[in-house]
């Protein structure tokens, strides 16, 4: 019953909601059109890790100060996902990018019944989806706390 009352917890929580619902509305300006499967893909833009992550470290900064071994652990975390989405799951989604263009050639090289389904390219992030993800989720944590602090 306390994690009703964890404000540290809903303010990561909104941060990560609030970053997929703006992914629906930027791919919509893009593309024109919803794509609702968009709320819980992840990959593009804002990183909604970045988002969920760094509400949740200045979220335990603001809550049991920035010099806490809470808010210590916090950041490091933050920082490994952050690394994580523009370095290994990048990579990863790259990859996933190739091997669906070389399945493609050859399918087409070959005449054969239908291609594989082809993998999830969308695995990562650039620089700027995890830095927009970091602001969006710092800002989060800052409105949360200002319009609704901690008791």
């Amino acid at each position: 019953m306390e994690l009703l009352y964890n404000q540290v917890f809903w303010t990561a929580l909104l941060a990560n909601l609030l970053a997929q619902t703006l992914k629906l509305f930027l791919y919509y300006l893009l593309e024109g059109r919803f794509q609702w499967e968009r709320f819980l893909e992840t990959g593009g833009m804002p990183s909604s890790h970045s988002a969920t992550v760094s509400a949740l470290a200045v979220a335990v900064g603001l809550e049991e100060g920035f010099g806490s071994s809470l808010f210590a652990v916090a950041a490091v975390l933050a920082l490994i996902v952050m690394y994580d989405a523009t370095g290994i799951r990048r990579a990863a989604g790259l990859h996933a990018q190739l091997l669906n263009q070389l399945v493609q050639e050859l399918q087409r090289v070959l005449e054969k019944g239908p291609a594989p389904e082809p993998l999830k390219e969308l695995l990562g992030h650039t620089y700027l989806e995890v830095l927009v993800g970091a602001l969006l989720g710092a800002l989060v944590a800052l409105l949360s706390y200002h319009f609704f602090p901690a008791a």
